[in-house]
């Protein structure tokens, strides 16, 4: 099965041509652009097709990486992905940071992905040594995303793992990091869209905390009344 799939939630725009078949990434394009997804994301779509030197009629099913993340950057994915889904009638298939950074992790040990989500807060979620949640994501503070790393002995892996070794510093016992990237392998997602049945992942945005840009109050005018 050939996937097509991409991931805009953080710094980097990135897409994915993957052969399920032969388990082979063929085209594999990957830019650190920080903001302006809408504007790159298709070209580098198209970057990733030459490479694997396919079209869009050669792809079987897409895969959209769903957060949390930048909130822009999620709806422009999301969004442009399920527009392909309908234009080109193809199953799309949603896979959080989460799966995708577990993904690629050792499976030898509980495993707990921590995101700096900034303001004193870890977006979290942890796993077994096979790899499956065992809890549902959560946006905890780092004081309890420390315990829950101390209580489920877990090693860490994402961004938020500096911020909870420093904050064990001085503490009984050290805390395993496996990684602390930022973003997660957009070959991961491509594998996991792949594997996963569409009906159970659907491509719904992940969001763990509410939007910084909220309606205005307070300044709306009466509705004038209707003459009869």
């Amino acid at each position: 099965m050939i996937t097509l799939a991409i991931d805009t939630t953080a710094h980097l725009c990135a897409a994915c041509i993957y052969d399920s078949n032969d388990d082979r990434v063929l085209g594999l394009v990957v830019d650190d652009i920080g903001r302006g997804h809408a504007e790159h994301l298709f070209p580098i779509i198209g970057r990733a097709m030459d490479m694997a030197g396919m079209t869009y009629q050669d792809i079987e099913r897409l895969g959209v990486c769903v957060g949390p993340g930048s909130f822009t950057g999620l709806r422009v994915g999301v969004s442009a992905m399920r527009g392909l889904s309908l234009a080109l009638s193809l199953p799309l298939v949603g896979i959080t940071v989460f799966e995708a950074l577990a993904e690629t992790a050792s499976k030898h040990e509980p495993l707990l992905v921590v995101l700096d989500a900034r303001r004193g807060e870890i977006y979290t979620q942890l796993f077994d040594t096979q790899g499956q949640p065992a809890v549902p994501p959560a946006a905890l503070s780092a004081e309890a995303a420390l315990a829950l790393a101390v209580d489920s002995h877990a090693a860490l892996t994402g961004s938020g793992a500096s911020i909870l070794v420093d904050l064990s510093a001085g503490s009984n016992g050290t805390l395993a990091v496996q990684d602390n990237a930022a973003a997660a392998d957009v070959a991961a997602v491509a594998r996991l869209s792949a594997r996963r049945e569409p009906d159970d992942n659907p491509p719904r945005p992940l969001y763990l905390r509410s939007p910084d840009a909220k309606p205005q109050t307070g300044f709306a005018l009466a509705r004038r009344a209707t003459v009869q």
